[in-house]
């Protein structure tokens, strides 16, 4: 009997006596997309199935081997270099948007290796990254694909000014609250197809 991608990474999980919302938070995934892995509902993107045969210590081209491509749901990023935020943030979106694909990041780079391999929908970028601007990561973002949608994350509200000067479509202080995520939505400068809230 030939394992499906789901089975397979339910039984790797509970060997290693893991939770799903383990699982998901070192991914840095809400637990419903862990869910919906296991159910066959869903199958992650190639970036996600890397960092999973990392956390697992397995070949990826194993794990490649029982996906197939085709999400039908809007992929939504969320990029800021503090794990908890990250997490909290992570947690707001995947309640506000079930339908999209999330996925955060920590680096930049990383960010950008998954949009040039995945079309990104909407990307919450906060704007300070460390070394790299989150400004900057928005102008990577549109040239790999001009119809991502940019939100821009920050405590700081000072910096609104100069993000405007970007493609964003929005601009949202830190903690983000359900209310203010809705409204922005709302605003998009290119409708997402799939992404109910």
């Amino acid at each position: 009997m030939v394992m499906t991608f789901a089975e397979t990474l339910r039984r790797m999980r509970i060997e290693r006596d893991i939770s799903q919302q383990q699982l998901a938070s070192s991914l840095f995934v809400s637990r419903a997309c862990v869910a919906n892995w296991e159910s066959g509902r869903r199958v992650p993107d190639a970036v996600l199935i890397s960092r999973i045969a990392e956390i697992f210590n397995v070949d990826i081209s194993m794990l490649l081997s029982f996906t197939a491509s085709g999400a039908d749901h809007p992929n939504v990023i969320v990029v800021d270099d503090e794990e908890l935020i990250l997490d909290g943030e992570m947690a707001t979106l995947a309640e506000v948007m079930p339908k999209a694909e999330i996925a955060g990041f920590l680096k930049a780079s990383e960010a950008v290796e998954f949009a040039k391999t995945n079309r990104v929908a909407l990307a919450f970028l906060d704007i300070e990254l460390g070394r790299h601007s989150g400004l900057e990561l928005c102008r990577e973002l549109t040239e790999i694909n001009k119809l991502t949608n940019i939100i821009f994350l920050t405590g700081y509200p000072d910096y609104a000014l100069e993000a405007w000067d970007t493609q964003a479509c929005g601009f949202l202080v830190k903690p983000l609250r359900r209310d203010a995520v809705i409204d922005s939505l709302s605003k998009l400068r290119h409708p997402i197809a799939g992404l109910k809230y």
